[in-house]
């Protein structure tokens, strides 16, 4: 099992919450991917250079909006 900087970011489209043809269609990992890919991880540094060229107008910005989870989110 890889172990997961906590400075990076899991891309897993599969549990995006706004995936769709048109939030897909407009978030940079399908600009620099193609397609939404079955999970990336992204690291603090290349998050920043993604941000960079997103404010600068050059790439649409990370879409990815994930479910929380955790003792206030649960049912039950």
């Amino acid at each position: 099992m890889t172990e997961i900087s906590p400075d990076s970011v899991v891309v897993d489209c599969d549990r995006c919450l706004v995936r769709s043809p048109s939030a897909c269609g407009d978030c940079i990992v399908t600009v620099l991917l193609g397609a939404p890919p079955a999970g990336i991880e992204i690291d603090a540094e290349e998050m920043a250079a993604l941000g960079v060229l997103a404010d600068a107008g050059l790439t649409p910005p990370l879409r990815l909006v994930t479910p929380v989870t955790g003792p206030e989110t649960q049912v039950g």
